[in-house]
């Protein structure tokens, strides 16, 4: 491939990342009169923002070269076992689901299924999802997965305030001492933005203080004690409380469900479930209710309906639950799940099936026996005295130094406590060679014919009122798949009915579907990054040590804030961490009255859940007829709320698809009344390289990875939320009770789980700026503004592009509107969009951020051949409506009414619609060399909201049950 002009000979990975050639960029450039994407520059960008010289980055190597150094920094972490526990187990993934799953981009780059026709593969995988968690928590009704557990067991908190909320009872969360530390350290985070007591405290004698709306347990226990809860759980629920449990699934293959001895939430990680240790993750967590609390339950739920031609069909339920429609109103932020790791879970329990699960849990809890058996026959003090897995030993024979330097030499991870006695939590690949050399670690003989012996003296270590006895993963998809050929054609089959980018382009405006180059990808599943336990030492992650400051370096010199975190898991969570840290500034500086927070009508929806979750009170600022900030409007409201104004959040460039002129007298504005501006990032790929927000004015914003960074969107998760901020704000970004090295020193309390969110996709995004380097960032970023300004202009004769920047151009994506359409030929957005399904593309954002519009961005990944291929569909597209208004089709009964078209409807006798098949399936000549094939008609919403079924074999869940009070149901399982 010849180099092309304006990126250096050694960069050849940008001229693959960018998608159009030299002389298409030329001809896309000319069509908007324009002879350089300098020229560009100077008319798309307000000339007061843009950055005066290049980023400080280190120069663009290929991609050989940074996969080189990818493997070194991957080697210089060590690979201990790790017995560590705290919620991280050692896993396996079965090799067809990582090669089939994992390494597929036809799994990791598919986008969030909101466009139910063409996403009931990833659909069809997590309602297995949510059937399996509904099976092993014996709770009838499970999302399709959340954060992390820490985070879960936080959104369980607020799950059980928001019920409380309309009884008489204090704010009171009571947290067993027995969960994990970063567990009860997120809780309290939540808790305190929320003006929420919690009270952390022994719950072994089952006493609940007075005025509690919630309590807290674990099952197992963070020392691996298992206790039976059902009769705290009927004294909780005799006082009105609710009971939320955090539960290992492995373990309650064994254990007796929460569902069953009255809990009414279960929450907890999957990540035994065949998902690598990644330093912490990313790994789906799970939430369960009670069928009463469905209205309440954050995040996504896959429900079964049916689509027009009456067949069963998945889509997301209950949707207008999401924080994009609500705002300050909703549930929860949770915008991005975790939907690849959930689908590796998912398929993990297809693969096993209750047998296989059952025979690893057991063969788990029968090694542990066999642990504490050797364990007290040295004289060690070893508790639990019930317990699944894990163990709590104090020394016997040796002591603590003598225990640290044998495993040291064993190449072993114990957890210390601070009491000098140590954790052994055993995982998936533990052996009894590894029973063995534990035991040597203490100070006992291992001979083969010792351990026989005192296995053959275990007891099962679990109450036999604890002991599971009802069935799950009954379900056949759970027993159909053992042979791996049969395993590989139904993940073929689900993926076939999938739209992902290796399809075609995914014109989705503010979610940059990019990219995700296959070099960026490769060194996820190296070993040093995938298997290495989030809290091993310092000195065994050194490599990983090495990848964080560089990135923290390169995110703090592309966005001119230098302090950065990694914690947060997501791109909402990301917002939700800038605003606490803004809250503890001003708390800092003895203005803790600063309480609310100005968001404009043209912020991410997730803006105003993310604010309000940190206790701020929103207050909307208008836009103006052109999309902007009314800048009179923002000053009157800062007027107004001047001495509690905590800060202003604002999308930059705006979820209208423009630069503001003016965003740097917006900043100013804010200041001169005592607030912080928060800048939410999620359109940073429109500024890399030419703009920096700490120049312009922003305190703090963060960055979604997945997103402008090119980690993988994986059908709605992972993602990735850093913040970076100024100094001023850096003393509090967050801390974690297990790394004191994290954060700042007056830090706000973790958000995630682990001390750095997701560390297993960060090389993704470390490969894709040590790749691109300084002029392949800013050139990827004025290609992006190109190809929405082309597709802009190629529709505008057509289409009416609702918002334009001064110069009549866009920024990175455009807003179509299509609601004159409604008037002249009845058609809606929706119909737009699922007709698009019949061309071959994923519909572009519908109707978000203003009804009754299309949200368009190509990215600079895709060719001009893809972008005037998407353009001819939505010009063929207006050529179909204007025979609707022209007369020439029915109003009810046409083409896009009917979209999108089946083969089986396609083929279907008789064919009664008033038009050609051949129009219905094939509308451009190009489908003919490649049809992608809806595999569902028309979904219908409202009938999957009215019969609601979110798992397999299951019932109708009632949406008008009334939420009796938990007194009332004492006993109830």
């Amino acid at each position: 491939m010849p180099d092309e002009p304006g990126i250096p000979p050694q960069a050849a990975f940008a001229s693959r990342h960018i998608g159009p050639r030299e002389a298409e960029i030329e001809a896309m450039l000319a069509s908007l009169g324009l002879d350089s994407l300098e020229a560009l520059a100077e008319r798309a960008l307000p000339r007061a923002i843009r950055t005066a010289g290049p980023l400080h980055l280190p120069p663009p190597r290929t991609d050989s070269e940074v996969l080189a150094e990818l493997r070194e920094l991957a080697g210089r972490n060590q690979l201990y076992r790790s017995f560590i526990g705290l919620g991280f187990h050692e896993t396996v993934l079965p090799p067809p689901i990582r090669r089939g799953i994992l390494e597929n981009p036809g799994w990791y780059t598919a986008y969030t299924p909101y466009q139910a026709e063409i996403s009931q593969g990833r659909l069809e995988a997590l309602l297995n999802f949510q059937t399996m968690i509904a099976d092993l928590t014996a709770l009838p009704i499970a999302n399709a997965s959340l954060l992390d557990e820490a985070s879960a067991a936080a959104e369980a908190l607020a799950l059980c305030h928001r019920v409380a909320a309309s009884r008489t009872r204090g704010a009171r969360f009571v947290v067993s001492s027995g969960c994990h530390p970063q567990t009860i350290a997120v809780v309290e985070t939540r808790a305190r933005a929320l003006g929420i007591e919690v009270a952390v405290g022994d719950l072994a004698q089952g006493e609940i203080p007075p005025g509690a709306f919630g309590v807290l347990l674990a099952y197992p226990e963070t020392d691996g004690a298992v206790r039976d809860w059902s009769a705290l759980c009927e004294r909780a629920h005799a006082r009105g409380a609710l009971v939320a449990v955090v539960a290992d699934p492995l373990a309650l293959t064994l254990l007796r469900p929460p569902g069953e001895f009255g809990a009414d939430v279960a929450v907890g990680s999957t990540q035994r479930f065949g998902v690598p240790l990644g330093f912490g993750g990313p790994h789906a967590a799970y939430i369960a209710v009670r069928e009463r609390f469905v209205r309440h339950l954050p995040g996504r739920i896959v429900g079964v309906s049916r689509d027009a031609a009456g067949q069963p069909a998945l889509r997301l339920a209950l949707q207008t639950r999401e924080q994009h429609i609500r705002r300050e109103k909703a549930t929860s932020n949770i915008c991005t799940a975790q939907v690849l790791p959930a689908i590796l879970a998912s398929m993990y329990a297809v693969y096993h099936g209750p047998e296989g699960l059952e025979r690893i849990a057991r063969r788990l809890h029968r090694l542990a026996g066999v642990l504490a058996e050797g364990l007290r026959e040295i004289g060690c003090r070893v508790e639990p005295t019930w317990f699944f897995d894990t163990l709590r030993v104090s020394p016997g024979p040796r002591d603590a130094r003598q225990i640290l330097a044998a495993a040291e030499a064993r190449r072993f991870n114990l957890r210390l406590y601070d009491d000098g006695s140590f954790g052994i939590a055993l995982g998936e690949p533990t052996t009894e060679e590894d029973i063995a050399a534990l035991l040597e670690i203490f100070g006992a003989a291992a001979p083969p014919d010792v351990l026989a012996r005192r296995r053959a003296r275990a007891q099962d270590r679990i109450p036999p009122e604890l002991q599971r006895t009802s069935r799950f993963l009954t379900d056949p998809v759970f027993h159909r798949y053992r042979a791996e050929t049969e395993l590989v054609r139904y993940m073929h089959r689900l993926e076939a009915r999938d739209l992902a980018l290796n399809t075609s382009m995914i014109p989705l405006g503010s979610c940059t579907m990019k990219l995700n180059a296959a070099a960026e990808m490769l060194s996820i599943t190296e070993a040093g990054f995938a298997e290495l336990h989030p809290f091993a030492p310092a000195e065994q992650a050194e490599g990983y040590a090495a990848l964080f400051e560089r990135l923290r370096a390169w995110f703090g010199e592309i966005t001119g804030l230098p302090a950065v975190t990694l914690m947060p898991n997501a791109g909402a969570q990301g917002e939700y961490t800038g605003l606490l840290v803004i809250r503890a500034y001003h708390e800092a500086r003895g203005e803790g009255q600063r309480d609310v927070c100005l968001i404009p009508q043209s912020a991410h929806g997730t803006n105003p859940a993310s604010a309000a979750m940190s206790g701020l009170q929103v207050v909307t600022v208008r836009c103006d007829a052109e999309g902007n900030v009314d800048v009179a409007d923002l000053e009157a409201r800062a007027r107004e709320h001047a001495r509690r104004l905590a800060a202003l959040m604002v999308t930059y460039p705006s979820t209208h698809g423009v630069f503001e002129e003016r965003i740097a007298e917006i900043c100013e504005i804010v200041h001169r009344y005592g607030g912080q501006v928060y800048l939410d990032g999620a359109n940073m790929n429109a500024l890399v390289g030419l703009a920096r927000a700490g120049e312009f004015g922003a305190d703090i914003c963060h960055l979604n990875l997945h997103k402008t960074f090119c980690i993988p969107h994986g059908g709605g998760g992972p993602g990735v939320g850093p913040v970076c901020a100024a100094a001023h704000l850096a003393p509090y970004l967050p801390r974690h009770p297990l790394r004191p090295e994290v954060g700042g020193p007056a830090g706000i309390g973790p958000v995630a789980a682990a001390p750095y969110g997701s560390p297993g996709v960060l090389p993704i995004a470390y490969a894709y700026l040590a790749m691109m380097g300084s002029e392949g960032l800013r050139r990827a970023s004025l290609v992006a503004i190109l190809a929405a300004n082309y597709v802009a202009r190629r529709l505008e004769p057509h289409y009416r592009i609702l918002y334009k920047g001064r110069h009549g151009l866009v920024a990175h994506e455009c807003l179509v509107d299509v609601r004159p359409f409604r008037r002249s030929a009845q058609v809606e957005a929706e119909d737009i969009a699922k007709r698009l399904m019949d061309y071959g593309f994923h519909a572009p954002t519908m109707s978000f951020p203003v009804a009754g519009t299309l949200m368009i961005e190509p990215t600079e990944s895709e060719s001009k051949a893809e972008l005037d291929r998407f353009c001819e569909a939505m010009l063929a597209i207006r050529e179909e409506i204007r025979e609707i208004e022209e007369g020439r089709a029915d109003p009810r009964n046409n083409l896009l009414k009917n979209a999108p078209h089946t083969a089986q409807a396609v083929c279907a006798e008789p064919w009664d619609r008033p038009y050609p098949r051949e129009r219905a399936a094939f509308p451009a000549a190009w489908l003919r060399e490649h049809k992608y094939w809806p595999p569902v008609a028309r979904v219908d919403n409202a009938y999957g909201d009215r019969h609601l079924v979110c798992r397999r074999g299951a019932g109708e869940i009632s949406l008008a049950a009334p939420e009796e009070p938990p007194g009332r149901r004492v006993g109830s399982g």
